[in-house]
C-alpha cells in the first residue's frame, strides 16, 4: 500500500525538482546559474518514459515552476480583484495549467523523438525555443517566465540578445542542460570516449561562442555609449497606495506629491510619471489638469505623464490607457495609447462569448486598445518609444518604436498590484532584455517601484527601492545604431518553429514510405 502511494511521488520527483530549480533561477531567488542545470532531472527521466508519461512529467514540472514563479497572482486577485482566496487559487492554477502545457509538449516531443546521438541538446533547445515563441504570440501572448530572462544579471551572456533576442539566451541555456542530461547515462554506463561524446562536446561550442560574443561586444557598446549624446532624465515614483489611488479625496495629495518630487528633480530633458499617475482624465478635469500644467511650467521641462483618457465615439465612451507628452509650457505635443492590454485585467476578451466573466481587477478600468501606432514621442531633439506596463513583455513592440526612430525607450507601469512579492523584480528584469535587444537606454517609471535606468549594455545604472517616494535623476546615452535583432526580429523563434514542423513532416513521410 505504502509503495503504491509513493510510486507517483517517486516517478514525478525529478519533474518537481526541475520545476523548483527553474524558479530559483529567476529574480526573487536570483540564482541565475541554476538555470543551466534546472531541466536536467526532467530531461534524464524522459529517457525512460513513453511519450504519454513524458507529457505528464512535463506538465508536473511546468505546474511546479509557474505556480512558484507567479504565486503573486493570488494576493493581487484577493486584494484588488475582489476574489476570495479559493477562487484566486483556482485562477492561478488554471493559468498555470495553460502555461504548463508548453513544458509538457516539450517533454512529449523529447520522449517521442530522441534525436541523433549526441545532438539531443540542440534538438531540445530548438523545441523549447519554438514553444516559447508560440507562448509569446498565442492568444494574447503571455511570455512571463521565458527562460532567457533569468540571465538579466549575467552581463556577458545577455549581449547576444542584440542578435537573437531573449530566445537566443533561452537556446543557450537549454543546450547546456541538454549536454549535462545526455552525458549522465554515458557516465553511469562508463562509456569510453566515442562519437557520441565528441558530438556532445561540440554542443558546448555554442555557449562558448555566446560568451565570446559578449566579451567582444560589450566594450564596443560601451564605446558607443561614451560617444553618444547624453540625455538627462528624471523618473518620479509617487508611491501612491493602490487602495488610495482612485480615491476622490486623495486626488489633491497625489498631484501635490508628484509636483513636489518633480520640482526637486528639475530641470531635466524629460521628467517621467508612471502609468495612470493621474487619478483623473487629463484635459477633462479642468481644475486638476491646470494644477498639472502649473507643475510642468514650474519645472521648465518636458513631461511624459501616464493618465487614463476618455473619448466619445458616437454614443459610446471609449477609455484608453494613455501617456501624454507635454512641452515645458504645459502644452500637449503628442500621446500614445496602450495597444496590448492585459486580458481580464484591462478588458475581457471575447465578451460576447464570455459575458459571465467580469474583469479581475475592477479598478484598472475597461480599456480599449490604442490605435496611435508605435510612433515615438518627441522631446528636445530626441524621441522615445513608450511601452506601458504589460507591453514591455513583447520584443516586437520595442522593435517597432526603434524602427520608427526612437533613440530612447521608456516604460511606465503601476506595480502596486503586486505588493512586496517577486513580481516587481521579475517585471524589471524583462526591461533589461528589451534594452539589450534594441541597444537603447531604457528608463522605467513605476508608481511604487522599481523605477530606474538601464543602459544599452543591460547594466542597471540606478534603481529605486519598493514602496518609497522618490525622484531619481540620471544621464543616459541616446544611441541611434539599429541592432540586428531590431532589424530582423525573432528569426530564431521562427526558425525553431519551422525546424519542428519539418522534422515531423519528414518523419511522417518516412513512416509512410
Amino acid at each position: 500500500m505504502a509503495h503504491t502511494l509513493l510510486s507517483p511521488v517517486v516517478r514525478y520527483f525529478p519533474a518537481v525538482a526541475s520545476g523548483f530549480l527553474l524558479t530559483l533561477g529567476f529574480p526573487g531567488a536570483g540564482l541565475f546559474w541554476l538555470s543551466f542545470f534546472a531541466l536536467v532531472p526532467l530531461w534524464i527521466c524522459l529517457g525512460t518514459l513513453p511519450p504519454a508519461k513524458g507529457f505528464k512529467a512535463g506538465l508536473v514540472a511546468g505546474l511546479t515552476h509557474f505556480i512558484s514563479l507567479i504565486y503573486w497572482l493570488v494576493p493581487t486577485l484577493t486584494n484588488y480583484g475582489g476574489l476570495n482566496v479559493f477562487l484566486a487559487l483556482a485562477t492561478l492554477v488554471l493559468l498555470c495549467l495553460y502555461l504548463a502545457l508548453y513544458p509538457a509538449l516539450f517533454a512529449w516531443i523529447m520522449a517521442r523523438t530522441r534525436g541523433p546521438a549526441g545532438l539531443e541538446p540542440l534538438w531540445g533547445a530548438t523545441v523549447w525555443v519554438g514553444l516559447e515563441f508560440v507562448r509569446t504570440h498565442a492568444l494574447s501572448g503571455f511570455p512571463w517566465g521565458v527562460l532567457g530572462y533569468s540571465q538579466y544579471t549575467n552581463p556577458l551572456l545577455v549581449q547576444m540578445a542584440d542578435l537573437f533576442g531573449v530566445l537566443g539566451i533561452s537556446f543557450v541555456i537549454v543546450v547546456c542542460n541538454g549536454v549535462v542530461a545526455s552525458a549522465w547515462p554515458l557516465i553511469r554506463n562508463r562509456k569510453r570516449f566515442n562519437k557520441t561524446w565528441v558530438a556532445l562536446v561540440c554542443n558546448l561550442i555554442l555557449p562558448v561562442l555566446a560568451l565570446g560574443y559578449g566579451i567582444y561586444r560589450l566594450p564596443q557598446v560601451k564605446k558607443e555609449i561614451a560617444a553618444a549624446p547624453p540625455v538627462k532624465i528624471a523618473v518620479i515614483q509617487g508611491n501612491i497606495e493602490q487602495s488610495q489611488k482612485w480615491s476622490p479625496a486623495f486626488k489633491t495629495e497625489t498631484v501635490k506629491r508628484y509636483g513636489t518630487l518633480s520640482r526637486s528633480s528639475a530641470p531635466a530633458d524629460l521628467i517621467i510619471w508612471p502609468e495612470t499617475a493621474l487619478p483623473f482624465y487629463y484635459g477633462r478635469d479642468s481644475v486638476f489638469s491646470s494644477q498639472v500644467d502649473d507643475i510642468v511650467r514650474q519645472a521648465r521641462s518636458p513631461f511624459l505623464i501616464g493618465s487614463p483618457a476618455a473619448e466619445l465615439d458616437g454614443e459610446t465612451v471609449r477609455y484608453y490607457n494613455r501617456a501624454y507628452m507635454l512641452n515645458p509650457m504645459g502644452f500637449e505635443t503628442g500621446y500614445y495609447d496602450k495597444s496590448h492590454l492585459v486580458p481580464f485585467g484591462e478588458y475581457v476578451p471575447f465578451q460576447d462569448l464570455l459575458f459571465f466573466v467580469k474583469k479581475i481587477t475592477q479598478e484598472a478600468g475597461n480599456f480599449t486598445p490604442g490605435t496611435t501606432g508605435k510612433k515615438p514621442l518627441a522631446f528636445g531633439g530626441h524621441s522615445t518609444g513608450v511601452l506601458i506596463c504589460f507591453e514591455i513583455l513583447f520584443p516586437n513592440i520595442a522593435r517597432e518604436f526603434v524602427l520608427n526612430g526612437a533613440d530612447i525607450l521608456t516604460t511606465i507601469t503601476n506595480d502596486a498590484w503586486f505588493g512586496k512579492t517577486a513580481a516587481p523584480t521579475q517585471h524589471f528584469a524583462i526591461a533589461v532584455l528589451r534594452a539589450v535587444e534594441t541597444r537603447r537606454s531604457l528608463v522605467r517609471a513605476a508608481n511604487t517601484g522599481i523605477s530606474g535606468f538601464i543602459l544599452p549594455t543591460g547594466e542597471i545604472k540606478a534603481a529605486t527601492g519598493l514602496f518609497e517616494a522618490a525622484g531619481l535623476v540620471r544621464t543616459v546615452p541616446a544611441l541611434t545604431r539599429t541592432s540586428f535583432f531590431t532589424r530582423h526580429g525573432d528569426l530564431l523563434g521562427m526558425a525553431a518553429i519551422l525546424a519542428i514542423f519539418l522534422f515531423f513532416v519528414v518523419k511522417g513521410f518516412k513512416k509512410f514510405l
